[in-house]
């Protein structure tokens, strides 16, 4: 079932046509939040973050777009799906309301809720190897926009191409400076001993929710340091440890890297402390 404006539909209803402008002029947002089976994890984080962006889009959020509205949108589209009580991922997009001219004829939006079910509530890293090299075909760009959860990402989904061509789990991306930004399949932390180095917000990197989680409660826990800089490609192969992580995906360890192999130390800590909030906020 998918939730539009409100009206389930079924997941194979035309309800979109060549008007849209998500579709036309990728003038969208779109959010994954995650579902324990009882509660949306980090969701007034989501929440705040999404309000901000679609401000920064100049997109006119609707008087009854709050909290609890949405929340309650999402349950009812859970409890369609037949998810109501199990783990599930929830898509929300918006966009501006329909329009062939690329300056659009209002800011009202509309929106698009889907829900898809996930194997387990919680964070757990996949027992399988990934292989990661840079993609360098085009650069994301160190702006304000990048760190936004934007729905139109030519490049990832290029990105996307060159790793299955070249037989690797996910890639990375670098911007303008040709520093490395961000990942494939979420933001990137680097391990270097006892030292956690993440790529700042402003650097291109989606600036996701999980990503600040883990710093607040990395610098909470204090087994290792943190730092938000610059990571430049030469970097990584001198790195003890790669990891990823999305609200979809969890943590993914990078196990290989050029001629570099790596351990999963720091990123099972974090999907420890990960899995501590989810717990709590699970049964809250």
């Amino acid at each position: 079932m998918v939730n539009y404006n409100g009206d389930l539909l079924p997941a194979a209803s035309h309800f979109l046509n060549h008007t849209n402008r998500g579709l036309r002029y990728g003038d969208a947002l779109s959010d994954t939040v995650r579902f324990t089976g009882n509660a949306l994890l980090f969701w007034e984080d989501h929440y705040f973050a999404f309000m901000a962006a679609m401000r920064q889009l100049r997109m006119e959020i609707p008087m009854n777009f709050s909290m609890e509205f949405l929340e309650a949108e999402m349950r009812k589209t859970l409890e369609a799906a037949g998810l109501s009580d199990r783990p599930a991922a929830l898509g929300l997009t918006v966009f501006r309301k329909p329009g062939t001219t690329l300056a659009p004829c209002t800011l009202e939006i509309d929106y698009i809720l889907d829900a898809a079910a996930l194997e387990t509530a919680d964070f757990q890293l996949p027992a399988t190897e990934s292989r990661a090299d840079i993609f360098r075909d085009y650069s994301l760009y160190a702006d304000g926009l990048s760190a936004l959860p934007l729905a139109a990402c030519p490049i990832r989904v290029l990105g996307s191409i060159y790793a299955a061509e070249n037989d690797l789990q996910t890639c990375l991306f670098l911007n303008e400076r040709k520093e490395v930004c961000d990942a494939l399949d979420g933001n990137l932390f680097v391990k270097f001993g006892d030292h956690l180095v993440t790529p700042p917000a402003d650097s291109g990197c989606r600036n996701g929710v999980l990503r600040k989680q883990i710093l607040r409660l990395g610098r909470t826990a204090k087994s290792y340091t943190w730092e938000e800089r610059a990571v430049s490609p030469f970097e990584l192969q001198q790195a003890d440890e790669l990891f990823t992580s999305s609200v979809l995906h969890g943590i993914r360890p990078v196990t290989d890297y050029k001629k570099a192999r790596f351990g999963t130390e720091a990123a099972r800590h974090v999907a420890s402390l990960l899995n501590d909030a989810v717990k709590a906020e699970g049964t809250s």
